[in-house]
């Protein structure tokens, strides 16, 4: 299932709130969340990127969230199954 802007939005709102109280903590609640609803966490670290003007603190954001995302996927590859037996 693919999910629009506006529902990553609203996953940003619930997990992150205002912009300028934006931390590597709600960033990591945020790709969670995304990644429960079968979104790429990939899609949502494009989000992240593509609104960092608005983030008090945007290298630390944006470097938080490429971590995670290198983490919890397949080398940073979009959420396809890539990978995934690898961890049986």
């Amino acid at each position: 299932m693919q999910f629009g802007k506006d529902a990553i939005e609203a996953i940003w709102r619930r997990q992150c709130g205002a912009w300028e109280r934006s931390d590597a903590a709600c960033v990591q609640s945020f790709l969670v969340e995304c990644l429960q609803h079968d979104l790429d966490p990939q899609d949502g670290l494009n989000w992240i990127i593509e609104h960092r003007t608005q983030l008090s603190d945007a290298d630390a954001v944006v470097d938080a969230a490429l971590r995670w995302v290198n983490e919890h996927t397949s080398t940073g590859s979009p959420v396809s199954g890539i990978g995934a037996e690898q961890q049986e």
